[in-house]
């Protein structure tokens, strides 16, 4: 059977209600060790909403059986080599980097600046593959395995946008607790930018995650109408402003198709409005 990419009416129930098991604690655990910001065990305890005990007896469970690492001199926690045999067996059924690695290296080549590959995992976003820019000043605030609410930045965007609306609803009543650590963002300003995107072709955001930078980014789309991933330039907000036309051009014509779920081949979304009569997009 196909891996199919997790949804976010999947998580939806669970993530408003505390875990009742040992295994969505762990579960929690190991989600939150996939961001490289989260080493400690305070960290951890955080990002999960479990207290420092109950992480400690689950990751020490996690460390017997190969999942977990801590490094004896920093005291830090990372995951171990047991989940890279899970994820190569996943990513054998679905892992849309080879196909879209060529685009990343055509976008960052031509425009300079950062272009990051997220998929949707549940509510979240997830950052599964980076191609630094050269340009001086380079939006560095994403690494691989990074995670966000769906929204927080341009490629998050573009998967909440490409949802089927009562999913996207129910996705950002459920994300809304979360965007207290960005001030800047509401559900509100979310659903406007979202339905912008849909109505444009991608979609863009500016100075809401990190102060004058922004990005744009456009979604591929699977077979049935749901986003699969979204490739995203990330630049500074004068970089995008001034280039939106061709950067939304560019990066909707390097959105290759992604096979998934052993589907069709996916679609691209709709060609950018302000683009549709441009010039042929970048070739193989």
């Amino acid at each position: 059977m196909a891996l199919r990419p997790r949804s976010a009416t999947s998580v939806l129930a669970n993530s408003t209600t505390e875990p009742t098991s040992s295994v969505e604690r762990a579960c929690r655990i190991l989600r939150a060790l996939s961001d490289p910001g989260v080493t400690r065990l305070t960290d951890i305890a955080v990002a999960t909403g479990l207290d420092k005990t109950t992480v400690l007896r689950l990751v020490e469970v996690l460390m017997r059986d190969g999942f977990v690492v801590r490094d004896a001199q920093t005291k830090h926690y990372s995951l171990g080599a047991e989940l890279l045999v899970l994820g190569a067996a996943a990513l054998a059924r679905f892992d849309p980097r080879p196909l879209v690695r060529p685009s990343l290296l055509r976008l960052t080549g031509h425009f300079e600046d950062s272009v990051i590959l997220s998929i949707p995992s549940g509510i979240e976003s997830l950052c599964v593959d980076v191609e630094e820019g050269r340009f001086p000043i380079r939006a560095n605030y994403l690494s691989v395995g990074s995670r966000r609410p769906l929204g927080v930045g341009a490629g998050s965007l573009a998967l909440l946008a490409w949802m089927p609306e009562a999913e996207r609803q129910a996705a950002l009543a459920v994300i809304a607790p979360q965007l207290k650590r960005y001030p800047r963002i509401t559900p509100k300003l979310l659903e406007t930018h979202a339905l912008e995107a849909r109505e444009r072709g991608y979609a863009v955001l500016l100075d809401v995650v990190v102060e004058r930078m922004g990005g744009i980014a456009a979604p591929i789309l699977g077979a049935d109408g749901r986003p699969v991933a979204a490739i995203s330039i990330a630049a500074l907000n004068d970089r995008i402003t001034s280039r939106e036309v061709e950067l939304a051009k560019r990066s909707s014509a390097n959105a290759p198709p992604v096979k998934c779920c052993g589907a069709a081949p996916p679609t691209r979304a709709r060609k950018p409005r302000a683009a549709r009569a441009a010039a042929p997009p970048f070739t193989e």
